[in-house]
């Protein structure tokens, strides 16, 4: 037996057969930013994985999955996808250079779980070599372990830069780098953030030789606007979507899923 084959079976669960591109529902905010609409309370928690349920894959943090396991359970449910980092980055009371990433779960935990996926963060651009170094080092760490165990590996490459340097997060040629860095150290899918244009998101999709999955970024005042951006990830030739505040955070989370569907898989999905 070869490890690559669960991987193979694990894709294979998360990327519709079709369309060969996926949608997941990012729901792991809670871990990053307390609570919040749509993920305030359990019974919110419960109400929006069922809500959710036709959607490929449904990321969480590992505490809640004992909470949150029955939204797993089943042939037509989504795959689960575990959020294994945890990162300072997103609390704006931290000054961004104090801010740090650290691992909370292993793979070896993950496989026993039932997970399809697990989810990490790379924060590079640091002005001290040395943190780049350990980021690097961490993600590494992480994809040969996936490798081992057969485990789909996504790393959400971010500058360190952002808040000192926004333009940061809508440069292609930093982000393009910062994508194929984490597609070289061996992930299996990469979270990009929509860096501002059709054409920008082109030219990294072009620069990353495995799928590229639009993240969604906070609620737009315009579901319209998200739609639209994930219209350009999709004809770009991305991988799919990992949408969160704009599906869980919605009047009809469930409604949601199904345009998003009609957008990643083409109409009827």
């Amino acid at each position: 037996m070869d490890a690559r084959t669960g991987k193979k079976i694990r894709k294979g669960h998360l990327f519709n057969q079709n369309s060969g591109r996926t949608l997941i529902v990012a729901y792991s905010h809670g871990l990053l930013m307390g609570p919040g609409p749509g993920l305030r309370t359990l019974a919110d928690m419960r109400r929006v994985t069922e809500a959710v349920r036709d959607a490929d894959g449904l990321m969480i943090g590992p505490g809640m999955l004992g909470l949150l396991e029955d939204a797993f359970v089943g042939r037509a449910r989504p795959s689960l996808i575990l959020q294994v980092d945890y990162q300072s980055f997103s609390r704006a009371v931290l000054p961004y250079e104090q801010a740090t990433t650290v691992e909370i779960a292993t793979i070896e935990q993950a496989v026993a779980a039932g997970a399809d996926a697990v989810m990490t963060y790379m924060y590079m651009g640091y002005a001290d070599p040395l943190r780049e170094r350990a980021e690097i080092e961490r993600n590494a760490r992480l994809a040969r372990a996936c490798e081992k165990w057969g485990m789909l590996l996504m790393i959400e490459p971010r500058s360190a830069r952002e808040k000192s340097h926004p333009e940061d997060k809508t440069d292609p040629d930093v982000m393009g780098m910062y994508c194929r860095v984490a597609a070289e150290l061996g992930a299996d899918l990469v979270k990009c953030i929509y860096p501002g244009s059709r054409e920008a998101i082109t030219r990294i999709i072009e620069g990353c030789p495995v799928p590229l999955l639009l993240a969604g970024g906070s609620k737009t005042g315009d579901p319209e606007t998200a739609y639209n951006r994930a219209r350009e990830a999709v004809a770009a030739g991305g991988g799919g979507l990992v949408y969160g505040r704009n599906i869980y955070e919605a009047e009809d989370p469930a409604r949601e899923v199904a345009r998003y569907r009609e957008i990643v898989h083409g109409e009827g999905a």
